[in-house]
């Protein structure tokens, strides 16, 4: 495994980690009751990280954001937040 892949495959899951700090945040200081899409249409999307096409194909119940990389963002309803995983493959 090399230094440079391994720098490579942490600033992605550091960008995840971003947006879901990004959306916690947006959830924070909102004077409402925020629904899920507004998270998606203000905060994910904006970003041009999310790979609409998988997104729309693959999402699911609780839903899942796909990124460009190779990992993604799911909700948590029991925690309500959004975290990374993974979708793809890594090769280190």
């Amino acid at each position: 495994m090399s230094e440079e892949a391994t720098n490579k495959y942490y600033a992605l899951v550091e960008e995840a980690w971003g947006l879901s700090d990004a959306a916690r945040e947006f959830v924070k200081t909102a004077a409402h009751e925020v629904p899920l899409q507004e998270i998606v249409d203000k905060i994910f999307l904006p970003s041009g990280q999310v790979d609409i096409e998988l997104t729309q194909k693959e999402s699911g119940n609780p839903p899942k954001i796909f990124l460009k990389s190779p990992y993604g963002l799911q909700y948590r309803p029991e925690h309500k937040d959004w975290i990374p995983f993974r979708h793809g493959p890594v090769n280190l």
